[in-house]
């Protein structure tokens, strides 16, 4: 029983193989599905994600169930990860490829709904990410995108920034001025 523990049932070449096309597949199919899907799950999206890993299990493993052919498909998994997330860090183009590029979804206190169809998304979702940075709705945003890790990124209108220390340290300024010119 022990020497089918660590024997492979296929070759090492095709567990690398095949554990490299499974990866560069759903690399694919993630990029092609959306940025929404990295960072904002719903239900539905968290199920199918879930369920990827156990559909796909076959084609990475093959007959093998063996341990040594888990750990090997693990590790080439992990050091494919590695190179490309290194790859994409010094490379744009490399980046662009796999990650894409940022959507505005609002510009000017107003939503781009063509771009919120194509990534996805509703009002509401963005709504809400406009709350959480300090916008009481999209009238005063000045740009919110939706960058290539899934995040919403909101900009607001000056008029509508909440005040910085800067901005609190140069009014004390300016009244110090005054009570001296008064003074």
């Amino acid at each position: 029983m022990g020497h089918h523990l660590f024997q492979l049932d296929i070759s090492l070449t095709e567990k690398v193989i095949r554990t490299l096309l499974v990866y560069l597949a759903l690399a694919v199919l993630l990029r092609l599905a959306g940025k929404r899907d990295l960072a904002q799950l719903n239900s539905f999206d968290l199920v199918v994600m879930l369920l990827l890993s156990n559909v796909v299990q076959n084609a990475v493993i093959g007959p093998d169930n063996s341990l040594t052919g888990g750990v090997v498909g693990a590790a080439v998994l992990v050091a494919i990860n590695s190179i490309v997330v290194r790859a994409s860090a010094v490379s744009a183009p490399l980046a662009n490829l796999f990650e894409g590029k940022e959507t505005v979804l609002a510009k000017n206190g107003r939503y781009d709904d063509r771009a919120l169809r194509r990534e996805g998304l509703r009002r509401a979702d963005v709504d809400a990410a406009l709350r959480r940075q300090g916008a009481g709705d999209v009238s005063q945003v000045d740009q919110a995108t939706l960058g290539t890790g899934g995040a919403v990124v909101v900009t607001l209108k000056p008029e509508s920034a909440p005040a910085t220390k800067a901005d609190v340290a140069a009014i004390a300024a300016a009244l110090n001025r005054l009570e001296k010119r008064l003074g």
